[in-house]
């Protein structure tokens, strides 16, 4: 079933899809209160709300990382521990003691994941909400349907419409569903609207109740930086090089830079984000190798879909990003200024308010975490250096050996071997 009949009839996403769908509609409204009816401009203004609405979600996952920071030593020894102990009892025991350091910091094997769970669905419902703008936004959808009300019975099938249809992968939509029809009519360009209007001349007359052409009027909410949003960059590229179209070459240059800079935003963003966490190396984190290329293969992946998709994706993916660099930088200074063991404390006794409602007696705050974190460091820096002693004294045993049955010889020469037996010999005789 697609995705956008799931959202209407109250599937998965539906309520996240219709909320997303009501914040742009009323973005719409406001801008229109202005006389301006841009499509662009709502998307950045919808971006900018969605960013300020998921504030509170990122400043959790971000603090959760932070503690997972610290935290990460004591787990690393209790792995240590029980490395190569498969057995039942041995696997439980190491789950118990993981347990215990998690709620020694207030926090739980799962707090780090919940944010991001909550943003998944809010995300894939943005998306829906961006690509097909019309089908949850009214003051959108009202100039597609004055152009649907003057087409004749029957059109589906003529050949111009099912040609547009093919072009846009849309053949196969049952287009007795009014919202299909939309569907395509959002997808269209000024050609493609002509090739319409010269099928159904009727649709070319449709004025709105301002007396503006409806078909002129669509063409400049979908126009933003002199380009027009439900374009591919792909395809605007292809008919500027190939000059099967008047499209100018700011117009190409644009096109071409969205996607661009929608990798190099997102890159510098990713780079901010793990900027603000204690860094750790690849032997204490053995993710972190992954972590680092997947934070440069995700923006080179957003560029190349990026020209496949509607520019008013990229563009939306461009503001985000912008946005992102915008709020991380403030996230950052702010992380800098919380102290862990108070986080720890606030931690501890959110959790100890749950444990109290469950009956269960409550958890000792801990406020030692960086001393805990030093004393770990200390005994891992003194077992390294008990270690580097043992190896150097048995390199100056051998040594010292070596030097002692080549006495009076040369190395590695007969007398020297055989020196060495009759030393020996000695040596043992005593």
């Amino acid at each position: 079933m697609d995705l956008l009949v799931l959202t209407k009839t109250g599937g998965i996403l539906g309520p996240f899809a219709q909320i997303l769908g009501w914040i742009m509609e009323a973005l719409f409204r406001f801008t229109s209160t202005f006389g301006i009816m841009n499509i662009g401009l709502c998307i950045i203004l919808f971006t900018i709300v969605m960013k300020l609405l998921m504030l509170p979600l990122t400043l959790k996952q971000q603090k959760s990382s932070k503690l997972m920071a610290v935290m990460q030593p004591e787990l690393q020894a209790i792995q240590k521990k029980y490395k190569g102990k498969n057995d039942n009892d041995s696997m439980m025991r190491m789950n118990v003691e993981t347990k215990a350091v998690y709620d020694k910091y207030g926090t739980s094997m799962t707090g780090g994941c919940l944010p991001m769970l909550i943003q998944l669905p809010i995300m894939f419902a943005l998306y829906r909400v961006m690509y097909n703008i019309p089908a949850y936004a009214g003051s959108v959808r009202t100039y597609f349907d004055h152009i649907i009300e003057k087409l004749p019975a029957g059109f589906a099938s003529s050949e111009v419409f099912t040609s547009l249809a093919e072009t846009h992968n849309l053949a196969n939509a049952d287009y007795t569903n009014m919202d299909k029809v939309v569907d395509l009519l959002y997808k269209l360009t000024d050609k493609q609207w002509e090739q319409l209007a010269g099928a159904f001349p009727d649709i070319s007359q449709v004025v709105t109740s301002a007396g503006e052409n409806v078909i002129q009027a669509i063409n400049g909410m979908q126009q933003f930086w002199t380009m027009n949003i439900t374009y591919t960059p792909f395809n605007v590229l292809k008919e500027f090089l190939t000059g099967s179209s008047d499209v100018a070459m700011i117009t190409a240059f644009i096109a071409f830079m969205i996607p661009v800079l929608s990798g190099l935003t997102q890159w510098y963003s990713t780079k901010l984000m793990t900027a603000a966490q204690p860094q750790m190396s690849d032997e204490e984190n053995p993710s972190a190798a992954m972590m680092k290329s997947m934070n440069i293969y995700m923006p080179l992946m957003s560029v190349v879909f990026c020209f496949t998709f509607p520019l008013g994706i990229g563009l939306y993916w461009v503001a985000s990003s912008i946005l992102q660099v915008v709020q991380q930088l403030g996230v950052n200074a702010y992380l800098k200024k919380v102290d862990v063991d108070e986080l720890i404390r606030q931690n501890v006794e959110k959790a100890n308010r749950k444990r109290a409602r469950k009956g269960l007696p409550p958890e000792k705050v801990n406020l030692k975490a960086s001393e805990t974190l030093k004393k770990l460091q200390e005994a891992e820096k003194k077992e390294e250096t008990a270690r580097a002693a043992k190896v150097a004294k048995s390199k100056e045993l051998a040594k010292e050996s070596t030097a002692y049955y080549n006495k009076d010889a040369k190395p590695g020469s007969l007398a020297a071997k055989a020196n060495m037996v009759q030393k020996y010999n000695e040596k043992h005789n005593k």
